[in-house]
Formats: structure tokens, C-alpha cells, sequence
């Protein structure tokens, strides 16, 4: 049998509830584990801690909203991640984690073989939070990393810690969803930003809703964009005191880049999928006859 989900939220959970939930993930039947929002005792979340570190199938694990409530919770889960080695998603968003939280968690965070999307937004961190997630971002490949990284809410970071982060973004050789929204981040850092996206490689989405930002930002972006090729396709800007004609124009600009990138892989495909190649023999001149459409591959993540 596959393995399925269990999605609870805003409920306090029983006893009862908790054995079932950690019967399952002992039987590797959960693949997707959300309680957001749940209250449930210290007992009881280490009885949950303890169920995912012996899962083998759980690949999404969601505690939004405040289950992940004090420092010992934080211990109990550091524990379980470091035996635990199929989660993929963390989503931890609105956990009080603190910097010093993220200290106890992030030795397993690092290690984890499997841990690729991490969702740490409105966790009251600071500078001293953003320089562990930057060691996260691996440069050169040598080890896996996050491909998506959530840090929304987070207003205790200053511009010197958001700079920390620009550059490693610029250099991470896998990071493609970067969600900055709803932290005060000013133009100032928005231009940091631009050149971090400029040199990435691989940096698909940028989330920067109401972050402060100005026309003069959307200038930068704008230039960005126009006048560099990156791998860029969705830019957010909603909620900032932008003019809604600069808007359109880096919208155009990348939804430009998207249709000529697809051209691209279509063309590649035909050629890959069908070997029909005729060669004129007085000429060195290849003409292809063929024709079809590339696949996509669509990841979802759960929140």
C-alpha cells in the first residue's frame, strides 16, 4: 500500500490520536505528516519526535503554527532528524525557534540526507539565524542542499544579515525558490538581491511581497532582468510602493524569457527523441524531420 497522508489542524489532540498517528509513522504508512496548529503535550510531541525518527517513508513533515513551541521541543526534534533520513519538507513557520533555537537544530538540518525545502518564516530570527541557514546553501555542489528555502516574517534581520544571505544565494548551486516576503527589507537590500539573482544559476523564484520596496528597486530588477541572462521566471512584488507599469514590464520581460527557454528544451527533445536525421551528401548541412513536445517534471510541496 502506498503510503498516504495525515493533515490535522488547529485541534488538541488526545492520547489516543497521538498513537495512531505514531503507529502509523512506525508502520511507514505516512508520507505526509501535517498538525498545525494542534496542541498536544510535551509527552505526546515526543512521542511524534520519536514516530519520525523511524519513519522511512515520511517525506513532508508540517508543525506551522506554533507546535515546535519552546526549547525542548526543539532538542526533541533535532534528535529525530538526526536519525530520520527521508523528510524532504520542514515546514516549521510561526515556531518561536529564535536564533539560539536554530542553533540546537541546525547540526541535523545540515547532515540530513534528504532535507530539501525548509520553511523557517516568522521564526523570530536574527542575523546570528541567517548565517546557520547560509551554511545550508552549499556552493559548489560537493554536498545536497536546499532547493527551497522560506524566511518570511522575519523582521529581527538586519541588512547586514540579508547581505550575508545575497551572496549566498549567489553562489548556491541549487537553491530555485527564495520566499523574502513581509520582511522589511528596503531598497537597499532589494539591489543585493538583483546582483544575488544575476549571478545564480539556478534561482527560478523570488517571492519579495510587501518588503519595503520602491520604483527604484523595481529599476534595478528591471535591469536585471533585461540585460542578464538567469534562470529567473516568477518575480513577486504585490504590496510594494511600485508603479504597476514597471511591474508589467518585468513581468513581460521574464514571461519573454520562459516561452524562449521552452522553444529551447522543445528543440532538444525532437532532437534527442527522434534519430530521422537526413544528410544532403554535397553539403555538410543537417536537416532534422521530426516533431514532438518535451515532458515537464512538476515537484509539489505540501504546506
Amino acid at each position: 500500500m502506498l503510503p498516504g497522508s495525515i493533515q490535522i489542524s488547529g485541534e488538541t489532540l488526545s492520547g489516543a490520536e497521538i498513537r495512531d498517528i505514531c503507529e502509523s509513522l512506525r508502520e511507514n504508512s505516512v508520507r505526509l505528516l501535517s498538525l498545525r496548529g494542534c496542541q498536544l503535550s510535551e509527552r505526546d510531541f515526543g512521542h511524534v519526535c520519536r514516530g519520525v525518527a523511524e519513519s522511512r517513508s515520511l517525506a513532508q513533515l508540517n508543525l506551522n503554527l506554533g507546535i515546535v513551541s519552546n526549547i525542548n521541543r526543539v532538542k526533541q526534534l533535532a534528535e529525530a532528524l538526526k536519525t530520520n533520513r527521508s523528510v524532504q519538507s520542514l515546514f516549521l513557520h510561526g515556531s518561536p525557534l529564535t536564533d539560539a533555537g536554530l542553533a540546537l537544530l541546525n547540526p541535523a538540518l545540515s547532515i540530513h540526507p534528504s532535507l530539501v525545502a525548509l520553511d523557517l518564516g516568522d521564526c523570530m530570527l536574527g542575523d546570528e539565524g541567517i548565517n546557520l541557514i547560509c551554511g545550508l546553501l552549499p556552493p559548489d555542489g560537493a554536498k545536497s542542499g536546499l532547493k527551497e528555502l522560506t524566511l518570511s516574517a522575519n523582521p529581527g534581520v538586519t541588512s547586514k544579515g540579508w547581505g550575508r544571505l545575497a551572496i549566498a544565494v549567489a553562489h548556491s548551486s541549487q537553491l530555485r525558490v527564495l520566499n523574502l516576503d513581509y520582511n522589511p527589507l528596503g531598497d537597499q537590500v532589494a539591489g543585493m538581491l538583483a546582483v544575488a539573482v544575476a549571478s545564480s544559476r539556478t534561482l527560478e523564484v523570488l517571492d519579495l511581497e510587501g518588503t519595503g520596496l520602491t520604483n527604484q528597486s523595481a529599476q534595478t530588477l528591471l535591469d536585471m532582468v533585461e540585460n542578464y541572462p538567469t534562470a529567473l521566471r516568477t518575480l513577486i512584488l504585490a504590496e510594494n510602493n511600485i508603479s504597476p507599469e514597471l511591474q508589467q514590464q518585468i513581468s513581460d520581460l521574464l514571461s519573454e524569457g520562459e516561452e524562449e527557454e521552452e522553444t529551447e528544451v522543445r528543440e532538444v527533445t525532437t532532437r534527442e527523441k527522434n534519430p530521422w536525421i537526413c544528410q544532403n551528401n554535397s553539403s555538410s548541412q543537417m536537416v532534422l524531420m521530426t516533431s514532438g513536445l518535451g515532458d515537464s517534471l512538476l515537484a509539489e510541496t505540501e504546506m
